[in-house]
C-alpha cells in the first residue's frame, strides 16, 4: 500500500520543481538574449563628441553616456581643451576614451601639392596620436587626403599620404596607438580591393582600417567591403545611406544589417563601433543606442 506524502515531503517537492522551473527559466531567457543580442560584450559601442549636444561639463556627459548604455567614448584632436580633464573625466566614470578623430586632416591634407599644408597635417597626426595616449586609447581615425582636380589625382593622393603616414608609424609604435584610415566620400580607393592595397602598401601594423559602413554602401554592399578587408578592419564607423533618402537613422537606409552581421562574423570582429550620425539630447542619444543595437545585436 503506498503511503501518502508528508506535509514536508510535498514542500519539499515543490520547492525543487520551482527551482528547476526558475533554472529553465533563466536558461531559456539566457539563450533568448543570446540570440537577439549576439555581439554583446564582443563589440562595443561608442559615440562622435560632437554627437552629444546634452549641456554639461565633460564628466557629466561622460556620465550621460554611460547611464544610456555607451560603452566608451570618442574625442577629437585638437578640440577637447582640457585633456586632464578629459582623462580623469574616463576614470571616474569608467568610460574608456578608445580614440580620437583627427579633425585637421581634410584641410591639411596628407596629400596636399604644397609641402608646407603636408607638413602641418603630419604634425597635426602625431599630436593626435600623442592625445590619444593621454586619453588611453588606442587609435587615431585619418582621412589620408582628397582627390580634387589634377594637382591631387588618385595617385597623388595614393603615394604622397603614404610618405607622410609613414614618418608617423614609429611614433604610433612608440605609443601603442593604431593609425586607422577611414573610408569616406573623397575620391579615394573606392573599392574594397583598392583600399585593401593601400593598406598594405603602406606595409605596417600600426596601420589599419577605420571601416565606416555607411559610406560605402554608395560603391556596393559593406558585407563585401568587409570580407575583403577582412582583419585590416580595426574599429567601424556606423551610419545608414540609401538611394532614396542620403544619409538616414540607423535602419533606415539600404545597408543590409544581417548581412553585416554576418560578415563581421566571419572575420570574427571584435572591438568598437562608434555612431556617427545627427547628434542631439538625451532622447535622441538613446534612440541611437537603441538603433545600434538592433542593426548589429548588441
Amino acid at each position: 500500500m503506498t503511503r501518502p506524502a508528508s506535509r514536508r515531503t510535498f514542500l519539499q517537492s515543490s520547492a525543487a520543481l520551482a527551482a528547476a522551473t526558475a533554472a529553465a527559466t533563466n536558461l531559456s531567457l539566457a539563450r533568448a538574449a543570446e540570440t537577439t543580442a549576439p555581439n554583446k560584450g564582443i563589440i562595443l559601442k561608442s559615440v562622435k563628441w560632437g554627437m552629444i549636444r546634452e549641456k554639461g561639463s565633460l564628466l557629466e556627459k561622460f556620465k550621460l553616456m554611460k547611464e544610456l548604455g555607451y560603452d566608451g567614448m570618442e574625442l577629437v584632436s585638437p578640440g577637447i581643451g582640457n585633456l586632464t580633464e578629459a582623462a580623469l573625466a574616463s576614470k571616474t566614470t569608467g568610460m574608456p576614451i578608445h580614440g580620437v578623430v583627427d579633425q585637421v586632416h581634410w584641410r591639411d591634407r596628407l596629400s596636399s601639392p604644397n609641402e608646407a599644408t603636408r607638413a602641418k597635417g603630419l604634425a597635426a597626426l602625431k599630436r593626435a596620436i600623442q592625445d590619444t595616449k593621454v586619453f588611453g586609447g588606442s587609435a587615431v581615425l585619418l582621412v589620408p587626403g582628397k582627390v580634387s582636380g589634377t594637382s591631387e589625382t588618385h595617385d597623388d593622393v595614393w603615394k604622397r599620404s603614404i610618405v607622410e603616414i609613414r614618418k608617423a608609424v614609429p611614433l604610433a609604435a612608440r605609443e601603442g596607438v593604431r593609425i586607422l584610415i577611414e573610408n569616406v566620400w573623397n575620391g579615394f580607393c573606392e573599392t574594397p580591393e583598392q583600399l585593401r592595397d593601400y593598406i598594405d602598401e603602406i606595409g605596417s601594423p600600426w596601420v589599419g582600417s577605420y571601416f565606416d559602413i555607411g559610406n560605402v554602401r554608395k560603391f556596393g554592399p559593406p558585407e563585401n567591403w568587409i570580407r575583403t578587408l577582412g582583419w585590416r578592419i580595426v574599429k567601424l564607423d556606423v551610419k545608414d545611406w540609401g538611394q532614396k533618402n542620403g544619409f538616414c537613422k540607423i535602419g533606415d537606409g539600404d545597408v543590409d544589417w544581417p548581412e553585416v552581421q554576418k560578415a563581421l562574423a566571419e572575420i570574427r570582429f571584435t572591438g568598437w563601433c562608434t555612431a556617427e550620425v545627427r547628434g542631439g539630447g538625451r532622447e535622441r542619444l538613446a534612440e541611437i543606442a537603441g538603433r545600434m543595437d538592433e542593426a548589429l545585436g548588441l
